[in-house]
């Protein structure tokens, strides 16, 4: 693993941490307005992000053409608004390790769609090592109660985690982390506001409480601002399909912080789940591989050279 995919592969690892880290400012905004909250976590991020989107951004953005345009609107509805809706309607008649499983196969998914896409065939080692990780977030997470409905909605977050990565493959390219990361913050955060509106009427936003605040400024600035520019710049450098494994440490992170809130317990199938989860993303990131590979190099140069002195 060169520099390059290393340093990707630290920033995925990174971004996908925060993400499961803050399962607990999410408990702090149950009962904030949902759209409400989305605006200002989306809107607050897009005001830091835009000093940081580099030279040229606005003649980057004029390039773009309505297609492009349309997939960003896309990602921020999907992978973003649409996501989080998705995980709270979920939550309303299943357990949270319902969504949470759904969500942990989308490595799994995204190891197929990506090469689809590009008319590649799917790499066998990332869709090995994408079902360990799968079968990790499910042992982590176990299985709760849920009804149809729970399902569906489980259904939609995987679309919109998948979405998230899928769409953004081609323009990340032209715009870059930091831009990509700042429209698309942009985006979310004039949907989130239509959702209110039409949903909430006058009461879509209100001022936030101290425990609501200090969430909402760790969901926007340490997992949106830093989360997301992290995750696309791990995605520029490694692709869709091995940062996406890294999403398996959503769960082991959320379970991991749990006990440090009284919110969960860390026990043998979260250990064990966590195993799987780095054993797989160790397989289909090509670590292993390469470890094995310099460990038979190893072996072979020892024995050269044992042989060398036994004809001494």
């Amino acid at each position: 693993m060169n520099a390059t995919t290393t340093r990707g592969a630290l920033l995925a690892a990174l971004a996908c941490l925060l993400v499961g880290g803050s399962f607990t400012a999410n408990s702090l905004l149950g009962d904030y307005p949902y759209a409400g909250g989305q605006f200002l976590r989306y809107g607050l991020a897009f005001l830091l992000l835009v000093p940081f989107a580099g030279r040229g951004a606005a003649a980057r953005l004029r390039a773009l053409g309505a297609g492009r345009w349309l997939r960003l609107a896309l990602l921020a509805a999907v992978g973003m608004v649409g996501f989080n809706l998705a995980v709270l309607a979920a939550e309303r008649s299943a357990e949270p390790a319902v969504p949470g499983v759904f969500v942990g196969c989308a490595p799994v998914v995204v190891a197929v769609v990506v090469p689809l896409l590009d008319g590649r065939r799917p790499s066998r080692v990332v869709l090995y090592g994408a079902s360990l990780v799968a079968l990790g977030a499910f042992t982590v997470q176990g299985w709760g109660r849920t009804d149809g409905a729970g399902i569906a909605f489980s259904v939609c977050a995987l679309a919109g985690e998948v979405g998230f990565a899928v769409l953004a493959v081609p323009v990340l390219r032209p715009l870059g982390p930091r831009l990509l990361s700042a429209v698309v913050c942009g985006v979310a955060a004039a949907e989130s506001a239509v959702v209110g509106v039409a949903a909430d009427g006058a009461g879509w936003l209100r001022r936030p409480d101290t425990a609501e605040t200090g969430a909402l400024l760790w969901q926007a600035v340490v997992v949106t601002v830093v989360g997301f520019v992290c995750w696309y710049m791990g995605m520029q450098r490694i692709g869709a399909e091995r940062a996406t494994l890294y999403s398996g440490l959503i769960p082991v992170a959320a379970a991991c912080t749990a006990p440090l809130v009284g919110a969960g317990s860390y026990g043998a199938p979260q250990a064990v789940g966590s195993a799987l989860v780095c054993a797989g993303v160790a397989l289909g990131s090509g670590v292993s591989l390469r470890l094995a590979r310099r460990g038979g190099v190893a072996a072979t140069r020892q024995r050269t050279s044992e042989r060398s002195l036994e004809r001494l």
